[in-house]
């Protein structure tokens, strides 16, 4: 949807929410929707299951681990609904949305949102929605479901932020939820039951049919605990405002590093459009290059992404913290995400920040590893990815050696030995993870979800593997993604050049993603899978109804009470001077620091120890030094480090 609106007046950003509202107005009604759809020939259906079959034999690394674990057999599936289409005729086959129900309910069974069967045209791109969302909060009375949002020019007798939901179509909300979880991919219980409550009133097309029903029957409370009942359509629209970055023109290197769940980010990006118009306006000014700044919230840090970050302090009863949320690591670049993420550390209060990731489903997993080595004084170590050893892998990585060469020896080693698994290698080398070094020295609590997923759950996995800080959930574990995913359409640019090569461009826009590489963590949990485990929280957190109408302000509290525990250290080095005699001196501040050791050019020089929070050092015989780093300790540990480029 174009909009050709002269962004230099100082109105654009409201004439840009209101052509979101426009565009949401014009939403179609399922039964007008479901008349165009069905188009595929009995021959495009056969080729989207070959290609299918050849992805999950051939390339899906969690093939093992998921029929392990779930009694599953997706391959032979495939083989038996391949079977079938040739003993069918364009006139015999059955209804197209039957045949896009087993493909997806085949790809459904591993339960991996990474592997994906993506409906063609006219689903890819649509969203079904209802104008509303529903959230789940715990009291003393057990669990409750609430109406959290409703959309702008949406209205209904009593039907507001903070009305309960009781019933869903006749079915108790609790079951219905629970009905819903069973029918959606994640990949441990909390994940499917978090999807189970977002997919009643929102399911991105590209990966769901739409819903069989054409409308629901919400039975809810009202501010005056009178019982009342709405019933409302599902409606179809176009989730095209805010631009995915996945399913670009042209695969790059950023989209062959990915680790996302393309159904949370397709969701995400439609409540932003549903319920938050006036941030795609402001996204929309930002690309269009007007020389205002956005307007932000009252006490909120302007940022350049806003569609990724948001930042501000807090006001709680422990003390005032920063607060960063990261929406999504899905940014093309890497550079830009990292260097904003930098800014707006450096705008925190050291006495503490809280690191929100809920509901982020992943993107570039090189945003994800980058960003931890600003957290922290320790060295980072990347997590190490693995293919499952198979000749068409093997083959992948041959004629890709630039790009796949450092896990082709242990591949080609696996002909011999029989190996299910390549050699484990990062995505992110050790030297990138570790050349910006720590920028934020207070105390850092993360807060995680089960709707966290793939490069947030190996961030997650890397804050906690990293002894960053404590792990504050609002559910059992996050949402369990240890891959790199990648499109069918990667695949095929991969072997482009191959005169024999297997893969196939799909019809009408239909598209595959597959797991390619596992990922593992590190440190003392060195090995483990990500897949299937998700990342447990060190403390474990409820949300209460306050938490959904008021901003997290109970959660807030909570996790300033977690940081008030944490003690900060800081350090900074205030001037650093070459003498005449080749000496290098520098000024050192510290709070909560005991001793320094000083490197230059990566090399052990001095070690002191401070007084009144401050050291002056002079390191003879550097004349020519081009960097000097200085490591803070307390009691023996390494608490903070900084470092600093000499002329």
């Amino acid at each position: 949807m174009a909009h050709h609106a002269d962004t230099s007046t100082p109105d654009f950003v409201p004439r840009a929410a209101e052509a979101v509202r426009e565009h949401l107005a014009a939403a179609t009604g399922l039964p007008a929707f479901l008349a165009g759809a069905g188009t595929l020939t009995l021959a495009e259906r056969r080729l989207i299951v070959d290609q299918a079959l050849l992805m999950l034999d051939q390339n899906y690394v969690h093939l093992p681990l998921k029929s392990a674990m779930y009694a599953v057999n997706p391959v032979q599936r495939l083989r038996v609904l391949r079977r079938r289409l040739e003993q069918q005729t364009e006139e015999t086959k059955p209804v197209e949305w039957l045949f896009h129900a087993e493909m997806s309910e085949i790809f459904h069974s591993v339960r991996d949102l990474h592997t994906n069967y993506l409906l063609p045209d006219p689903y890819r791109g649509k969203i079904a929605f209802l104008p509303f969302l529903v959230e789940r909060y715990e009291d003393a009375q057990g669990e409750h479901f609430m109406v959290t949002h409703v959309a702008q020019g949406f209205s209904a007798p009593g039907f507001e932020p903070g009305v309960e939901i009781t019933h869903w179509s006749g079915i108790p909300i609790a079951k219905a939820v629970d009905l819903n979880a069973a029918r959606f991919a994640g990949s441990n219980a909390a994940a499917r039951r978090s999807r189970g409550i977002q997919s009643l009133t929102l399911r991105p097309l590209a990966m769901h049919l739409p819903p069989f029903e054409e409308w629901v029957t919400v039975s809810y409370l009202d501010s005056g605990a009178a019982p009342r009942e709405l019933r409302e359509s599902w409606r179809i629209v176009d989730n095209v405002l805010l631009p995915p970055f996945v399913g670009a023109a042209a695969p790059t290197g950023a989209e062959r590093a990915m680790g996302l769940d393309l159904d949370m980010d397709e969701a995400n990006r439609a409540k932003v459009m549903l319920f938050a118009p006036r941030v795609v306006a402001r996204q929309r000014a930002l690309e269009a290059g007007l020389a205002a700044a956005p307007e932000v919230r009252a006490g909120e840090i302007s940022s350049s992404m806003p569609k990724v970050f948001r930042a501000q302090e807090v006001q709680t009863a422990s003390g005032t913290f920063g607060y960063i949320r990261i929406f999504t690591f899905n940014e093309p670049d890497v550079e830009g995400f990292v260097n904003e993420f930098i800014g707006l550390l450096r705008q925190m209060p050291d006495r503490g920040l809280i690191l929100d990731v809920r509901d982020n489903g992943g993107g570039v997993i090189w945003n994800s590893e980058l960003a931890l080595q600003t957290l922290t004084p320790r060295r980072i170590t990347p997590e190490p990815t693995q293919f499952i050893n198979t000749p068409l892998n093997l083959r992948i990585c041959r004629r890709n050696q630039e790009e796949l060469g450092d896990w082709l020896p242990s591949m080609e080693q696996a002909v011999e030995i029989g190996a299910t698994y390549s050699s484990a290698v990062p995505l992110t080398s050790e030297d990138t993870a570790n050349a910006i070094g720590q920028q934020y020295f207070g105390p850092v609590v993360l807060l995680t979800s089960a709707r966290c997923y793939s490069a947030t759950d190996i961030f997650a996995a890397g804050f906690q593997d990293h002894h960053i800080g404590p792990v504050l959930g609002t559910d059992e574990n996050t949402g369990a993604g240890g891959a790199n995913v990648w499109e069918h359409r990667h695949l095929v640019d991969l072997l482009t050049a191959d005169p024999e090569t297997p893969y196939r461009p799909l019809p009408k826009g239909a598209g595959m993603r597959v797991a390619i590489r596992r990922s593992l963590r590190v440190a003392a949990n060195s090995g483990t899978p990500v897949e299937d485990l998700g990342i447990t929280p060190d403390i474990p957190y409820r949300m209460t109804r306050r938490d959904l109408l008021e901003g997290n302000a109970d959660l807030f509290e909570r996790a300033g009470e977690v940081l008030k525990g944490l003690t900060p250290h800081v350090l900074s080095i205030t001037d650093a001077t070459a003498a005449d005699s080749g000496a290098l001196r520098l000024t050192v501040k510290a709070v909560n620091v005991d001793r320094l050791d000083v490197y230059v050019d990566q090399r052990p020089r001095a070690s002191v120890d401070l007084s009144d929070g401050q050291a002056d050092v002079t390191v003879p015989g550097v004349a020519t030094a081009r960097s000097a780093r200085v490591e803070g300790f307390a009691g023996g540990e390494l608490v903070a480090s900084q470092s600093t480029q000499l002329n």
